[in-house]
């Protein structure tokens, strides 16, 4: 019969054992973090609540996961630096391209997109090709590490010299405005709301120099950390098929962008 010392290290040794593994399923099970930045209509901040088009479409999905999860704003530069070295990481909305296609887990597209470099209807630019732009050296707008950045500087244009770099898609259309730079490069909704969003009639201000349908193909998509475990992306898959196959899709992009 073991000492009564014996059973008290043996109940100790059980009960450390019992925390950890407690400790250990802690670990597994941190929740999912969702993060975007503010680019309306698609994601945005009213009235201290995110909405838009694919916040509304990731809250449907989430729920018909059974997962509940806040969703952070912050700069995209941030948010991507978050979903590409964080455990458990969900970002969105995101453009799938050949040079991010290894970066992370990618669970389908969310929202349809249209790609320009605008100028403006006061100082209209009209271009051929991207090359073009490039030769004639025009300053152009663009947001820190998002695709319209990355796609002009996988064709040679540099930051500090054909790029000028911000954080806020709204600054960028006021240097348009302004005349600080030639060219904007945005997504077209974003434009048109960024544009209405300063009390200006987006027909009357911009100009369609150029059209980009390398950044248009699958649309903004939803992609997840490499540490995601494949059981959170493959369900975030199944269930984003799901509303697709019964009509909650398709009614949430009517409700924002019309029959």
């Amino acid at each position: 019969m073991p000492h009564a010392w014996h059973l008290r290290s043996l109940r100790a040794a059980l009960a450390a054992a019992g925390l950890s593994a407690c400790l250990a399923g802690t670990l597994v099970a941190d929740p999912l973090r969702v993060v975007t930045e503010e680019l309306p209509p698609y994601n945005m901040t009213e009235a201290g609540k995110v909405t838009g088009l694919s916040t509304e479409v990731v809250e449907a999905v989430l729920r018909e996961m059974g997962i509940e999860a806040s969703i952070q704003v912050m700069p995209w530069a941030r948010a991507y630096d978050l979903a590409l070295h964080a455990d458990n990481v969900m970002i969105y909305s995101i453009t799938r391209t050949p040079e991010r296609e290894a970066l992370f887990q990618w669970a389908g597209p969310i929202a349809p997109t249209r790609w320009f470099l605008f100028s403006t209807q006061a100082r209209p630019v009209t271009l051929a090709n991207l090359q073009e732009a490039l030769d004639k050296s025009y300053q152009i707008a663009t947001v820190n590490q998002d695709v319209g950045e990355q796609f002009l500087l996988s064709r040679h244009f540099q930051i500090g010299q054909t790029l000028q770099q911000s954080n806020h898609y709204s600054l960028n259309y006021e240097k348009l405005k302004r005349g600080h730079v030639a060219l904007w490069i945005s997504d077209e909704l974003n434009a048109i709301y960024t544009a209405r969003s300063s009390g200006d009639d987006p027909k009357q201000v911009l100009f369609r120099s150029l059209e980009l349908p390398e950044l248009e193909d699958g649309g903004f998509s939803v992609a997840f950390s490499p540490n995601t475990p494949v059981k959170t992306v493959e369900s975030f898959r199944a269930a984003l098929q799901r509303l697709r196959a019964d009509g909650r899709y398709d009614a949430i992009v009517r409700k924002w962008l019309g029959p």
